[in-house]
């Protein structure tokens, strides 16, 4: 296919170092990640650098282009082969951000003072560690901390199951998990551990208050779950009950309960200014 002016190919220089950004290496070194799709892209357009997008992306979604060309964004226009090549879907839909990473200290995210925050710990699964951040947004966290040996928040595919609430909130990156319960402590939240074996029956803590308290909430793997180390170390090792049959929930599930408990037994203290989220 011959080069059409003004269009970008796989071949064009900015095309090639934004393919780059697919590995973890030469995204941490350049502190920049690639966002797909127009979920993604539109929320991304305050943290982006570029767009690359397709004749027909473009046109059908002006209202994307648009936003990105008024934050200063460059747009590009590409071939469907080198969109192709950014997209690490099968069936990309037209639109690549390149990102600033946005992630912070979890120092600075807990100066916001949030009442509620989740810790991913060892947590391998892209897929899963975006639907919690996604789940956390939804429920009103104000911090998703990502601990050392958990997947990284860039992958791709954990910045799609994110649907875009990658830049709602504040997203920490490492960190020992006992250090980190440490300085969440010292900040005055409680921590809670999930823990299949817990000995606290979440439906226990919710009717007797204990919720309604700041809080920080420990997942573990989904094939392993917590460290006996790390559970140990937790305010509380608290459990889902399974009123039927099921042997136990997927991690995204037992997120979801437990955050949305929270976020009831929260309701009446918090106020807008109190959910710690990024203006």
């Amino acid at each position: 296919m011959l080069d059409r002016p003004g269009v970008f190919t796989e071949r064009t220089p900015r095309v090639v170092r934004a393919r780059g950004l697919l590995r973890r290496a030469r995204r941490d070194d350049e502190r920049l990640f690639l966002a797909e799709g127009p979920q993604a892209v539109r929320e991304a357009v305050p943290a982006a650098t570029e767009l690359f997008g397709t004749d027909e992306a473009l046109a059908r979604y002006p209202e994307i282009a648009d936003a990105a060309r008024d934050a200063g964004v460059r747009v590009s226009v590409v071939t469907e082969k080198a969109l192709a090549g950014l997209a690490d879907t099968q069936r990309p839909q037209g639109l690549v951000a390149v990102c600033r990473y946005s992630d912070v200290p979890l120092a600075a995210a807990l100066a916001r003072r949030p009442r509620l925050v989740v810790v991913l710990a060892n947590i391998a699964d892209p897929g899963n560690a975006g639907t919690v951040l996604r789940t956390a947004d939804a429920a009103g966290a104000g911090a998703v901390v990502f601990t050392d040996n958990s997947v990284d928040v860039y992958n791709g595919k954990c910045v799609r199951s994110s649907a875009g609430s990658l830049f709602h909130l504040d997203v920490v990156r490492g960190g020992d998990p006992a250090a980190v319960v440490e300085e969440l402590r010292a900040a005055g939240l409680w921590v809670a551990a999930t823990d299949l074996r817990g000995a606290d029956d979440l439906d226990a803590l919710a009717d007797d208050g204990v919720l309604d308290r700041p809080t920080a909430w420990l997942f573990g793997s989904e094939a392993h779950g917590l460290s006996a180390e790390l559970s140990a170390a937790a305010d509380a090792r608290v459990k889902v009950p399974i009123h039927g049959r099921a042997e136990s929930l997927n991690l995204a599930a037992a997120a979801a309960v437990c955050l949305y408990t929270s976020a009831r037994a929260q309701r009446p203290s918090r106020g807008a200014d109190e959910r710690g989220r990024r203006r």
